[in-house]
């Protein structure tokens, strides 16, 4: 729940079953491409070395199974990573490996302030340079965001940086750590409601959708069976296809068109006109 994708990484993500046509697509061919927006999702994210689960690790680039079980056992018997560069001291994780994953990987009390951002150590250098030359230690950089824009008004000087990674490193030098997931928001289901029986034509309550097809959405809205938003049903306006109005997880507040308990389906709108005078009571 504190950590949703640290638990989502040990679910092969063709279990989760989003997509109408996954089943028409080459086993492994979906395997590689699933594998690979995980992988990239757990990069962007971040992981912090010293609290990640070996199937965490294994989804960081550079890093599989075998290697992540290492880096866990040699936490486990010689304690937490002082530094990104302890990591060199792992049984099969040699320059080529670490060059790959080690910007991905986080130690929030490392001695090397730099170790809790997402800058490469391939930069340090680079980064101390930059600091020498505004003549602050680098620690005063990081959240600094007024230091930060006078160095991107100088330039990045005699580093050798290119502008794209010149801009990257004082992005994350603004906001280390930075999640790229944003605030999290609070979301819950109506306490009215807890299963199909308790549905009422009229209602209207707030959901999830939970999948996205060509013939409309599917909406959690709290009764352990997902209510179907048919793609007439998404807008007042002519919809060309259910992906231009919702997408997977997206907060919605829909109404209940029809119930039918015997065969567990209902039928929900998310068409303003449909919500009449809608209040925050009405949840």
């Amino acid at each position: 729940m504190q950590d949703p994708l640290a638990e989502l990484v040990k679910v092969d993500p063709r279990s989760i079953g989003v997509g109408q046509y996954q089943h028409d697509i080459d086993p492994k061919m979906l395997a590689e491409g699933l594998d690979g927006v995980v992988e990239d999702c757990v990069n962007q994210v971040g992981v912090e070395l010293n609290t990640a689960s070996a199937p965490l690790l294994s989804r960081v680039a550079g890093i599989g199974p075998k290697l992540a079980g290492s880096i866990v056992a040699h936490r486990s018997q010689n304690g937490p990573f002082a530094s990104r560069g302890d990591l060199r001291k792992v049984a099969g994780l040699g320059p080529a490996r670490f060059t790959q994953c080690a910007g991905f990987l986080r130690i929030p009390d490392s001695r090397q302030p730099l170790d809790a951002t997402g800058i490469h150590p391939e930069s340090y250098d680079a980064v101390t340079r930059l600091a020498k030359g505004a003549s602050v230690p680098v620690t005063a950089l990081l959240g600094n965001a007024q230091a930060v824009q006078k160095l991107g008004l100088a330039g990045p000087r005699d580093t050798g940086l290119l502008p794209r990674a010149f801009a990257d490193i004082l992005a994350e030098l603004e906001k280390p750590g930075r999640d790229p997931r944003g605030e999290r928001v609070e979301f819950r289901f109506s306490d009215r409601v807890h299963s199909v029986e308790d549905l009422k034509p009229g209602m209207v309550l707030p959901g999830k959708v939970t999948n996205v097809t060509d013939f409309g959405a599917f909406v959690d809205i709290g009764v352990h069976r997902d209510g179907l938003v048919h793609i007439s049903q998404l807008a007042d306006r002519r919809v060309a296809s259910p992906f231009d109005v919702v997408k997977p997880q997206q907060a919605v507040t829909v109404k209940v068109i029809e119930v039918d308990a015997r065969r567990n389906r209902i039928s929900l709108t998310m068409r303003p006109s449909d919500m009449g005078s809608y209040s925050a009571k009405a949840t």
